[in-house]
């Protein structure tokens, strides 16, 4: 498999695991009463922070694995289930409460910051989805093309949120539904394809 391969297959598992487009009513709900210079501080913040997070499990998700004495075949099959029910929710069009169990109630604007921190880099952008998907990504493929798709997706999400009351007023509510189900449906197969390697893994009768 090809760096390029590899880029794709890990950018395209972000994209819909972390699904931005669709995250925009979200992050403008939390964000409405603050001034552009905020918000700029706001996206930026969060989406600093879950590239951590990202990171911290990218290289260091086998360490994790070896503390709890979590089987990988385990990590895998759990872990394609969870995505696989956040993709299957997406079909159905609604954001599932596994990745976004959040309240999009305005805070008060003295803790604008802290929104920064929770809930946007945990859970909407780094929820255990997405750590479900950064663990089993970095098994199989380099955690250097692991990070980078993740942070080329950052970037392209900084931008998203920075100007997402004109992406959502352009794209309209429609589109925004069809790409939520799209990526749900990319989300689902790879949710399945986890969980179907682990099982091999774990029961190699079933090669």
């Amino acid at each position: 498999m090809t760096i390029v391969h590899q880029f794709a297959i890990t950018f395209m598992a972000f994209f819909a695991i972390m699904n931005p487009i669709a995250n925009l009513p979200v992050f403008i709900s939390l964000t409405n009463d603050f001034s552009a210079t905020t918000i700029k501080r706001i996206a930026l913040r969060s989406l600093l922070i879950a590239t951590i997070i990202v990171a911290l499990f990218a290289w260091g998700g086998q360490a994790i694995l070896n503390v709890f004495g979590i089987n990988l075949a385990a990590l895998r099959i759990v872990g394609g289930l969870l995505v696989g029910m956040i993709g299957y929710h997406m079909l159905q069009g609604n954001s599932s409460k596994l990745q976004h169990n959040v309240s999009t109630t305005q805070p008060q604007p003295d803790i604008g910051m802290n929104i920064a921190v929770s809930p946007l880099a945990m859970p909407i952008l780094a929820g255990p989805g997405t750590i479900a998907t950064t663990m089993n990504l970095a098994v199989s493929i380099n955690p250097l093309v692991v990070m980078g798709s993740f942070a080329v997706l950052a970037v392209i999400t900084y931008f998203l949120f920075i100007e997402g009351e004109l992406v959502v007023a352009k794209l309209g509510s429609n589109l925004m539904n069809v790409i939520t189900r799209m990526m749900g449906l990319i989300l689902a197969t790879i949710g399945v394809h986890m969980a179907v390697v682990g099982l091999q893994a774990a029961f190699p009768v079933l090669h």
